[in-house]
């Protein structure tokens, strides 16, 4: 596959899959492609995804939930979407797309530790990692 010049990554909080994978596509292809992320209801960074990437040294920590509706989508090229059993957002027009369906690693349950929260987050992003250096053709240092 040739790599699009304009990748956009989707699920539906933009709080952490699509999020943990736009750091991961920008640590895989520095400055060679725009990478973006979105969600069709957009909530606020998860502080777990941010310190399951900084485990790989990468910063996401200054990464912002946006919604889909506010990105610019003009010559995009490819568009990964990340839901598993949530209503994916859909992208009108012709491009390119992916589904990956990956379960949300976030957790509504109070009495979920952080060990297990950490362990769910590392899990997601385990999923998301193979398959980009797979679609990109570079493998990540750990």
């Amino acid at each position: 596959m040739n790599i699009p010049r304009k990748i956009l990554f989707l699920c539906v909080a933009n709080s952490a899959r699509s999020q943990m994978a736009e750091g991961l596509a920008r640590a895989m292809l520095p400055e060679q492609v725009t990478i973006m992320s979105a969600g069709s209801h957009p909530s606020q960074l998860n502080p777990y995804a941010v310190k399951v990437m900084a485990e790989l040294g990468i910063d996401i920590s200054y990464h912002t939930s946006k919604s889909v509706n506010s990105v610019d989508v003009t010559d995009l090229g490819l568009v990964i979407t990340l839901c598993a059993e949530e209503a994916c957002p859909i992208l009108p027009g012709n491009v390119q797309r992916l589904h990956w369906p990956i379960n949300d690693p976030a957790s509504q349950d109070p009495a979920t530790d952080e060990k297990t929260m950490l362990n769910r987050f590392r899990c997601a992003r385990d999923e998301i990692r193979p398959r980009l250096e797979q679609l990109f053709g570079v493998i990540l240092p750990n």
